[in-house]
C-alpha cells in the first residue's frame, strides 16, 4: 500500500484501559459515544503478573485474570453484537479461559451467543526448563545462579494470533501476555488483511498508533506536563486509533468529551516508557525516529512515516519471582530544628545519623543496629518559617526497610522506633500505626527463542495454532547507542553557541514537557519541545477557533470522509527554527551522562542513554538500575519513576535569550 486511500476504509479502533483498575465506565463510553470499529483495552503491566498471580493462588486456578473485565462486558456486550464491534482484551492476564468462561455466563445471562476466542501458549511456567538458563535482560545474572523461584513467567506475543482470531469469525479475543501494542496491531491486520511477512511498513504504523492510545487517557490530556492547558481534563475522553491501510492514522476521541488530542499529547505518550529509537515488537520494529505528526483537525493528530525494521527471532518474557519482605514507617516533624530531630530520631532508633542517610541502602543498613538487608531513609521537608498551621510546620522523615526475611522487618523494625518514643523528640507522631512486613516480589526480564513458542487460539471448542516466531524475523535487533551518538554529534556540530550576556535561570519545564516512566529497573525521561501549531491546537480543543473544527461522525463510513478533510495546520517558517533551536539547546543541556547527573542527582553512578528524536525535537534518557529491581522491590519515594520528569522540569537552567525569542519562554510559565 502506497496511500491511506488503496484498500478499505481506515478501522476506528478504541481502547476503554490503561491499566488494571482504570475507569470502569469507559467501555460503555466508548461504546455508546460514537461509531467505533473495535473496542480494545490494556489491563497488563509489569506487576499486574504478580497481582494477578496473587489472586488466583487466593482464589485459585481460573481466577488469574482482570476481574473488572467481566462487568464491564456485561454493560456492553449486547451492543458490540448488534453493532458488530470487536472486542479484543488482554484482560485474560495468567488465565485467558477463565476469563472466556466468565464471558459466557454473562452472556448467558442476557441471552447472547458471541464467539470467544481464546489465545494460550504464553504461560513458560510448565515447560520452563525446556528453555536452558535463561539469563536476565537487565543485570546479566543467570536464573539458576540467582536462586530464586518463578511464580510467573510469560512470554510477550505480537498480534498475529488476535488477527488469525478475527479472520476466523471472533467477536470477543481474549489473550494473555500479548504485549500493549499487539490489540491494535492484530484488529489493523485483520481489517486491512496485512500480511505478517510482507505488510511490515503498515504494521509498523499500527504499532507506533497501538503504543499511542494503550494507556487510554495519557493520549488525550492525562498525566501531561501542559495540563492546565487541556480542557474538561476531569471528563476526558479515551483515545481512538484510526489505522489506515498503509499503516498511516490518526488518533482522535469521541466528540462531546473532554481532554485534548494535539501533538503535544501524542508527543508525550510516544515517549512514554521506551528506550532508544528502535522500538520492538515480536512483529514488527518501529523507527521511532521516522515519525512524523501533524494536526489535522480538531482532537485529530495524524501519524505517518513511520519506517518498519525487522523483528527479532526471539521473545520477551515477563518472568515474577518472590524476593522477600519490606516494611515502612513515617515519622511526623514539627516545627523548628527539623534536621536535629531527624538525627535524634534516627540515632536513637536505627544508631545512624542523618549525615548517613546519603549512603547506599545496603551500606546503610550494615552501619544501622537493625538486622536487615537494606535501609533506606528519606527527610522530606514542608516546613516554612513562622508556620501559620500545621500544613506549614511538618516535615516526615520516612524509614524503609527490606530483608529476605519477613520476620526481620517485622516487629523488631517497629519495635525499635516503638521503644524510643518517649526519648526522642519534641513532638514524636507517625503517620500512621507500624504494621506488619509485606512480601514483594521481583521483575526478572528474559528473552526466549519465539522458534519454541507457539501460541493456540479456540473457539468454540475448535483450535488451531499460530507461530509466535514472525516470519519476517531477521535475529538480534541492533542497539541504538551508536546511531543516537551520531545524531547527537551532527546535532552539536551544528548548534550555533549562544552568549549567555542577558541570560536568565528559569525552570526547564517553562521550555519542555517531559514524561516519565518504567521498564523493570531502569527508568525513561522523555523531554520534548512543545510545536509550534500547540497553542493552535488548545485553542481549538477550547472551541476558541473555528479552524479545522472537526465535525461530529453520524457513522463509522464516514470515517474516510473525516480522512478526505483533514489538512494539516501549517505553522510559520520562523517558529519552527525556533522551535528547532530549543530542541537544539535543550539537547545540549542532557547531551553527556555527566550533565544528566548534574541536574539529577541520584541518578549518579547508573549508566545513562541518550536518544535524541529530532523528527519530534525530543531527547529520551534511559537511566539503569535508577528503580533497583523495579516498583514492587525498590523503596524509593517514587518506585515507577512517575514523577521523575517533573523532577527535571523543575530544575532551573540559564536560558540563553539569544537563542531564541523570550516568547519560548513566557507562553509555558503562564500555564
Amino acid at each position: 500500500m502506497t496511500d491511506w486511500r488503496d484498500g478499505r476504509r481506515p478501522v476506528r479502533i478504541a481502547n476503554c484501559s490503561g491499566f488494571l483498575g482504570d475507569r470502569h465506565s469507559a467501555a460503555r463510553e466508548m461504546v455508546e459515544g460514537g461509531p467505533i470499529d473495535v473496542l480494545t483495552g490494556d489491563w497488563l503491566a509489569e506487576l499486574t503478573m504478580l497481582i494477578l498471580a496473587k489472586q488466583r493462588f487466593k482464589h485459585g486456578e481460573g481466577a488469574g485474570y482482570a476481574r473488572p473485565f467481566v462487568s464491564q462486558m456485561a454493560e456492553v456486550m449486547g451492543s458490540c453484537l448488534e453493532q458488530d464491534i470487536r472486542v479484543v482484551s488482554n484482560a485474560g492476564g495468567l488465565d485467558p479461559a477463565g476469563l472466556a468462561d466468565a464471558l459466557r455466563e454473562v452472556a448467558a445471562q442476557q441471552g447472547l451467543s458471541p464467539k470467544i476466542a481464546v489465545i494460550t501458549g504464553d504461560d513458560l511456567m510448565p515447560r520452563l526448563s525446556e528453555f536452558g538458563d535463561l539469563r536476565n535482560l537487565d543485570t546479566g545474572e543467570l536464573l539458576s545462579a540467582s536462586g530464586v523461584a518463578p511464580l510467573t513467567a510469560n512470554a510477550y506475543y505480537g498480534g498475529r494470533p488476535i488477527a488469525e482470531a478475527l479472520t476466523a469469525g471472533a467477536d470477543i479475543v481474549i489473550t494473555g501476555r500479548a504485549t500493549d501494542a499487539a490489540l491494535v496491531m492484530g484488529a489493523a491486520a485483520w481489517w486491512h488483511s496485512w500480511d505478517f511477512a510482507q505488510d511490515l511498513e503498515p504494521l509498523a504504523g499500527s504499532l507506533v498508533a497501538g503504543h499511542v492510545i494503550e494507556c487510554g487517557v495519557q493520549a488525550t490530556g492525562g498525566n501531561y506536563s501542559f495540563f492546565t492547558d487541556v480542557p474538561d481534563l476531569e471528563e476526558a475522553g479515551f483515545p481512538i486509533a484510526e489505522v489506515a491501510a498503509d499503516g498511516t492514522s490518526v488518533i482522535t476521541k469521541h466528540t462531546d468529551t473532554g481532554g485534548m488530542v494535539s501533538i503535544g499529547t501524542v508527543t508525550a505518550q510516544l515517549l512514554y516508557e521506551i528506550g532508544g529509537p528502535t522500538y520492538v515488537n515480536p512483529d514488527v520494529c518501529a523507527d521511532f525516529g521516522s515519525i512524523r505528526l501533524e494536526q489535522v483537525g480538531k482532537d485529530r493528530v495524524r501519524i505517518s512515516g513511520v519506517r518498519a525494521i525487522a523483528p527479532p527471532d526471539s521473545l520477551k518474557v515477563s518472568l515474577n519471582h518472590l524476593g522477600g519482605s519490606r516494611n515502612t514507617l513515617t515519622l511526623v516533624l514539627t516545627g523548628m530544628d527539623v534536621a536535629e530531630k531527624a538525627d535524634l530520631a534516627l540515632r536513637t532508633t536505627l544508631g545512624v545519623g542523618l549525615s548517613d542517610i546519603g549512603l547506599p541502602s545496603q551500606e546503610l543498613a550494615a552501619a544501622s543496629k537493625l538486622d536487615v538487608a537494606d535501609l533506606r531513609v528519606d527527610l522530606l521537608r514542608g516546613d516554612r518559617p513562622d508556620p501559620r498551621d500545621y500544613a506549614e510546620a511538618i516535615s516526615y522523615l520516612r524509614i524503609s526497610v527490606r530483608d529476605p526475611d519477613a520476620k526481620k522487618v517485622g516487629k523488631p523494625f517497629t519495635a525499635a522506633i516503638i521503644e524510643a518514643g518517649l526519648a526522642s523528640y519534641p513532638g514524636l507522631s507517625a503517620t500512621a500505626p507500624p504494621g506488619p512486613a509485606t512480601p514483594y516480589a521481583v521483575f526478572w526480564p528474559t528473552t526466549v527463542p519465539a522458534s519454541m513458542v507457539t501460541l493456540t487460539v479456540t473457539i468454540d471448542g475448535e483450535s488451531f495454532e499460530v507461530p509466535a516466531l514472525s516470519p519476517a524475523a531477521q535475529g538480534p535487533v541492533a542497539a541504538d547507542q551508536e546511531r543516537s551518538a551520531r545524531i547527537v554529534a551532527e546535532i552539536a556540530g551544528q548548534r550555533p553557541q549562544p552568549a549567555l550576556q542577558g541570560a536568565t535561570r528559569v525552570p526547564l519545564g517553562y521550555l519542555v514537557g517531559g514524561r516519565s516512566g518504567d521498564k523493570a529497573g531502569k527508568a525513561n525521561v522523555g523531554l520534548w519541545v512543545p510545536d509550534p501549531v500547540e497553542l493552535e491546537a488548545v485553542a481549538l480543543a477550547e472551541g476558541l477557533t473555528d479552524t479545522l473544527v472537526t465535525r461530529a461522525m453520524s457513522g463509522r463510513d464516514d470515517t474516510t470522509e473525516m480522512w478526505e478533510g483533514d489538512y494539516p495546520l501549517g505553522s510559520d517558517a520562523a517558529d519552527d527554527e525556533r522551535a528547532d533551536e530549543t530542541f537544539s539547546w535543550v539537547l545540549d543541556l542532557v547531551d553527556s551522562p555527566e550533565k544528566v547527573h548534574s541536574l539529577l542527582p541520584d541518578s549518579a553512578g547508573h549508566e545513562i542513554e541518550i536518544h535524541p528524536l529530532p523528527n519530534l525535537r525530543a531527547v529520551n534518557l534511559v537511566i539503569h538500575g535508577y528503580l533497583g529491581r523495579g516498583v514492587s522491590q525498590n523503596l524509593s519515594l517514587d518506585p515507577q519513576a512517575k514523577g521523575l520528569a517533573e523532577l527535571l522540569r523543575a530544575r532551573h537552567v540559564l536560558v540563553p535569550t539569544d537563542a531564541f525569542s523570550e516568547s519560548a519562554i513566557s507562553v509555558r510559565s503562564q500555564t
